[in-house]
């Protein structure tokens, strides 16, 4: 199983919630999906917000979170947005 912390955008406190959450290798991450895992993570944390998603789905991508593009970002703001019911 990989570190967490060897994909873009994860840091340890990003590895050390997800591990709570049961997300404690990069092929669960992968597996699991930024939406899935960002879903766990707000049940626990609910003051995580959007740019732990675009982490995330980054992480995923192998990309930096600012370089995702805007339909990505939209689609993940979307997803966050019924999160919160809005």
């Amino acid at each position: 199983m990989s570190d967490l912390t060897s994909m873009r955008n994860i840091g340890r406190e990003m590895a050390r919630k997800l591990t709570v959450v049961g997300i404690d290798s990069s092929e669960k991450l992968v597996e699991a999906g930024a939406k899935q895992a960002f879903f766990y993570l707000k049940e626990v944390y609910p003051q995580v917000c959007l740019v732990h998603l675009y982490a995330l789905e980054g992480a995923i991508q192998n990309m930096e979170y600012n370089c995702l593009s805007e339909e990505t970002k939209k689609d993940l703001k979307a997803f966050s947005d019924c999160l919160k019911g809005n």
